[in-house]
């Protein structure tokens, strides 16, 4: 049994394709096949574009977080179990109280 190099598979798969589709099919084949190509690979990017955009915002929120968590405690204020909006509205709460004292 003989082996088959690389380039004599392309030559089997190439005769295969053009006995299967015909040989005026073979240029819209081709395009067809860029296009997705380009497409998947415009995808990819977007994707891996929007995947770091929001891990940037998700490290920016952490920042947020910290600082609030930082001004709630100065304050006095339980932070533990409020999500972010809660939070400044506790801090803009005590903030109005202690001003209102003075």
């Amino acid at each position: 049994m003989a082996f088959i190099n690389g380039a004599e598979w392309i030559i089997i798969v190439l005769i295969i394709v053009v006995l299967f589709f015909g040989a005026r099919k073979i240029p819209e084949l081709a395009r067809s096949l860029g296009k997705a190509s380009s497409e998947f690979q415009k995808a990819r990017i977007d994707s891996k574009k929007t995947l770091e955009t929001d891990m940037d915002k998700s490290a920016q929120k952490s920042v947020d977080r910290e600082k609030l968590e930082s001004i709630a405690e100065t304050l006095g204020v339980d932070y533990s179990n409020k999500n972010d909006q809660d939070l400044k509205n506790s801090i803009e709460f005590e903030l109005k109280k202690q001003n209102s004292e003075q």
